[in-house]
């Protein structure tokens, strides 16, 4: 990308969403606004601003048949695609409010989310969908239309209609909803890891105010392209992901599935890319497995690389001294850093990073190969975004300063307290669980723990998550699974000890990497006795071993239970944001944890 377009659509020139959109199309009409891949054609296949617009126009009179009054609610439960887009800035012109749906999420959450926010219209994507909702059916008796984007059929179901028979002949003009920027636009509901989940409302401005500011830290532009594969649900990927680039006037490509990411990485080549730690570690840990089974001269060679790409990056950065060694990056580049940016599409000028905390070591990988890693830090109660490291302001350990006109201190116990226009208007019919997040003051109360160091925010640990052991010592168990994750032969793990006089771990094991671990010791990796073989928990509790090495003699894991099955959300072990339901995994595991402590 060498030219380089600033086209930043102000918040009163907008005012509100579906105002942002409008300003784009007459700004910009026949730019390229979204890309998606057509399985029929099989290629990518590009839509126009002016094109969104007339698509728009269509299913905003479909929605406008309905009856549906300004403030009521309507849902969507769909993967990332055009669609998605064109469904919510019809509803919002009209004055409805949105409520996106996690397209993995379980049915009882679904129709409990349904129900609690009176949904009255609901998009889905297949058959798949509607055979899990048909399930509980009972509790979406609220609903007046179920619009499906494939056909579907269910001669049961008078209220389900494919969008193509929905939509009319005659669509005419846009509508715009006028009303004021401070009205609720958008129910999220936060994927609690205890409990049902709680409806975050948020207004226009909340959201037009987080991307206008993010801006401000990530300047983006309108020959930029983004490729979008979190799911758009996720309050950090719409706010990041869809809005600021709609507001820069940016492309945004949809990724076809995770699975396929690297694929459309090489053939979309974007220049900025939005992701959570977990896509980078896959990465990291890809690259790490592939180099330990490679020739030492390759290894050396690539380390030496990245020490030296991390070196330069802390000259510039004001943290570190100029070496002599700094004048063999062009060869290192040349060597290594451009080969592994060419696997990523061989164009990023910047990668976000958000969602959770990402471990140093991945991040500096990434940093050391030329790749400008930006991690940053929300929630969605805060519409998400409060801070973000910035290029030329990045200490990747911290999650960067606040955001232009975002208020930040430490509160009691070292809580991080967040002020700032974003902060939600309050939970859906929640008015208990609104004071204890927001006090009096209107402060957000976020529930992580930090540290404020010039200027830059550390977060420190959970307020919650802190694991008390029988000999009083404390442990954060997120920390030390972060850790143990950056070895490929671990994909999920769960670090426990509370109250027991040693740490263990339930751990989920990679299976390609252990068919390599199991058939180097002579066992079935096929066989459920082997994971329980005193060979295989010694080897992992030596490779566990190995990834604490930075942490206290205390806080080291003794014991192990393994498994292969995957915690998913569908088994209700993980959220759909991905953080582990604790207490169900405890659940699951009773028996197993039970071994883990038993003579003691």
């Amino acid at each position: 990308m060498t030219t380089k377009t600033s086209d930043i659509i102000p918040i009163e020139t907008a005012r509100t969403l579906h105002g942002l959109f409008r300003e784009r199309v007459r700004r910009t009409p026949e730019a390229v606004a979204y890309r998606h891949f057509d399985e029929q054609a099989r290629q990518w296949q590009d839509t126009t601003w002016a094109e969104m617009a007339s698509h728009m126009a269509c299913w905003q009179a479909a929605l406008a048949r309905e009856g549906l009054q300004s403030g009521e609610r309507v849902a969507l439960l769909m993967r990332n695609c055009r669609e998605w887009v064109i469904f919510e800035q019809a509803a919002l012109g009209l004055g409805l409010v949105l409520v996106p749906l996690y397209p993995n999420d379980r049915a009882d959450n679904i129709a409990y989310i349904v129900q609690d926010a009176g949904v009255r219209l609901l998009l889905i994507e297949n058959g798949d969908q509607w055979q899990s909702l048909s399930e509980v059916r009972a509790q979406l008796e609220g609903l007046l239309r179920i619009v499906t984007l494939r056909p579907v059929i269910d001669v049961t179901e008078p209220r389900l209609q494919v969008f193509t028979k929905w939509l009319p002949e005659h669509c005419g003009e846009l509508r715009t909803h006028e009303c004021e920027p401070t009205a609720l636009a958008t129910i999220v509901y936060t994927s609690g890891t205890t409990g049902r989940p709680k409806g975050v409302m948020l207004s226009h401005l909340n959201i037009l105010w987080n991307a206008h500011s993010c801006l401000d830290s990530v300047p983006v532009y309108r020959e930029d392209l983004f490729l979008s594969f979190l799911p758009l649900c996720h309050t950090y990927e719409r706010l990041v992901g869809y809005y600021l680039p709609m507001m820069a006037g940016a492309t945004i490509a949809y990724a076809r599935a995770i699975p396929l990411l690297a694929e459309d990485m090489l053939s979309v080549r974007p220049t900025i890319m939005v992701s959570v730690p977990r896509i980078y570690e896959r990465i990291h840990g890809k690259i790490k497995a592939q180099l330990e089974e490679g020739p030492a001269l390759k290894r050396n060679l690539f380390n030496a690389a990245v020490e030296t790409g991390w070196s330069c990056f802390e000259h510039r950065q004001g943290r570190g001294s100029w070496r002599l060694s700094h004048l063999l990056w062009p060869l290192f580049d040349k060597l290594v850093a451009s080969k592994v940016m060419a696997k990523m599409g061989g164009r990023l000028r910047v990668a976000m990073c958000g969602g959770a905390p990402i471990s140093l070591p991945v991040a500096k990988l990434f940093i050391g190969l030329g790749l400008p890693l930006l991690q940053g830090y929300g929630l969605t109660e805060a519409s998400p975004v409060i801070s973000t490291n910035k290029e030329h302001d990045n200490d990747p350990s911290g999650i960067g300063p606040p955001i232009r006109d975002a208020l930040v201190r430490i509160g009691e116990e070292g809580e991080l307290l967040a002020k700032t226009p974003g902060v939600m208007l309050g939970y859906w019919h929640n008015p208990e669980a609104t004071a204890k997040a927001i006090d009096a003051d209107g402060w957000l109360h976020t529930g992580d723990k930090a540290r404020i160091e010039n200027g830059h925010i550390y977060i420190t640990g959970r307020l919650k998550e802190i694991i008390v052991m029988a000999n009083g010592e404390k442990v954060p168990p997120a920390d030390m699974e972060m850790a143990i994750a950056l070895d490929p032969l671990f994909e999920q793990v769960m670090v426990i000890g509370e109250g027991k006089p040693y740490l263990s771990a339930l751990v989920v094991l990679n299976k390609e990497h252990w068919m390599g671990l199991a058939g180097g010791l002579g066992l079935d990796p096929d066989a459920p006795v082997s994971l329980k073989d005193k060979r295989v928990s010694s080897a992992v509790l030596q490779r566990i071993a190995e990834q604490l090495r930075g942490f206290h003699a205390y806080a080291q894991v003794r014991r192990a239970a393994l498994d292969l099955e995957p915690w998913t959300v569908e088994n209700g072990l993980i959220t759909p944001t991905l953080k582990l339901r604790r207490s169900r995994v405890l659940e699951r595991y009773h028996e197993a944890v039970e071994r883990l402590y038993e003579g003691h």
